[in-house]
């Protein structure tokens, strides 16, 4: 009531006759109705179809993450995941770089331990994944094999290139609970 008032006394016209009975619309509020009708039929299907969202989700979820978790954590979940809401679609890119989530637009990033821009927020989604150090059977003929950490650096290494950085990953090793991050040296690059 106080809306059509404010409505009235803007257009100056008075759209509503009143009585203690009944309220009537007069022949301007009539032409109004008219023309806002059919406009006020599309917002209210428009709102009606916004409120189905919240009981049915639908809609692309885009997730940037690195192949090792995309197949071993994301494509195992998404088969029921997507038999579950079948008009929701995945998006997944895989791409070993500190992605801005943000600005790319994406709804999650997956990455392998705590590689993240400071400002966002992270959540475990699976297991430590052990690694270990390999050689072949050829390269160790060749070369003793490492002991220490000090002997380690001495070999060529098959390194993770890291995009974003520039530069290739650091090793994390962990031996006896003390952690030492070493920068392996190596002809051979990759970026997955």
């Amino acid at each position: 009531s106080q809306i059509v008032r404010r409505i009235e006394e803007r257009l100056g016209l008075r759209l509503l006759t009143r009585t203690t009975r009944s309220v009537v619309p007069t022949e301007a509020g009539e032409h109004l109705l008219s023309v806002l009708g059919p406009m006020l039929h599309d917002i209210d299907s428009a709102m009606a179809s916004l409120s189905d969202l919240q009981n049915r989700p639908s809609g692309t979820i885009r997730i940037t993450t690195v192949e090792h978790a995309a197949k071993t954590i994301l494509l195992p979940a998404m088969r029921t995941f997507l038999k579950s809401h079948p008009e929701i679609d995945i998006q997944l890119t895989i791409d070993y770089g500190l992605t801005d989530v943000v600005s790319e637009r994406f709804d999650a990033g997956v990455r392998l331990g705590g590689e993240m821009d400071k400002d966002m927020i992270a959540i475990r989604i699976g297991p430590d994944i052990p690694m270990a150090i390999v050689g072949s059977p050829d390269y160790f003929s060749r070369r003793s094999v490492p002991t220490s950490v000090s002997q380690l650096i001495d070999h060529q290494a098959i390194n993770l290139y890291l995009p974003t950085s520039g530069t290739a990953n650091r090793w994390r090793l962990i031996r006896g609970g003390r952690e030492v991050r070493v920068r392996m040296e190596g002809q051979l690059l990759l970026n997955t």
